[in-house]
């Protein structure tokens, strides 16, 4: 299922702000006995990087794939290059097939994918700039999709987006580690 939202904000986010949520998803995710990747494109790396500002991370935590361009999204994490070519590399598609390769990638129980345009150029009526998708998944079958229009600036676009994808590993790994 995919959830979609318009977000208008000026963020005063920062990585500082955001490294307390990496630190509850390692720990959410160590308490389910899962590790977790991540697949990034617009945020160039950004997850993975607050991820490990948190010690200990490699515990719980395998890699990021950095895949700003078309050619290592397909070289790298597998996706089709007839999915690019229907869809775009900012699509719910994409995202999917960035995330289960990340799985693959890295042999890791979750991963989360980002894909997006974060300005302040590069947007179109149809896709304009803000608009990210990000997708989950799990080697246990689950699947989790969203799609949101941020409306900050580049730097609180990546921000909230990272702060999205923490949000939905931990979201995820809490509900393993009650079961």
């Amino acid at each position: 299922m995919q959830k979609s939202a318009f977000v208008e904000t000026e963020t005063e986010l920062t990585e500082t702000d955001l490294v307390p949520l990496a630190r509850s998803v390692g720990e959410a995710l160590a308490r389910a006995g899962l590790v977790a990747a991540t697949a990034e494109s617009c945020t160039g790396g950004l997850v993975g990087h607050l991820i490990t500002e948190v010690p200990g991370s490699s515990a719980w935590f395998v890699g990021c794939a950095g895949v700003y361009s078309n050619d290592a999204k397909e070289r790298l994490l597998g996706v089709s290059h007839e999915s690019l070519l229907a869809h775009g590399a900012v699509s719910a598609q994409v995202a999917q097939e960035m995330a289960q390769g990340a799985l693959s990638l890295y042999a890791a129980d979750v991963a989360v994918a980002i894909t997006g345009i974060a300005g302040p150029g590069g947007g179109t009526p149809a896709k304009p700039t803000g608009l990210v998708h990000l997708h989950l998944s799990a080697t246990d079958g689950s699947e989790r999709a969203e799609r949101v229009v941020w409306g900050a600036d580049r730097r609180g676009n990546k921000l909230l987006s990272a702060q999205l994808a923490l949000q939905m590993l931990l979201e995820f790994a809490l509900t393993r580690s009650a079961a």
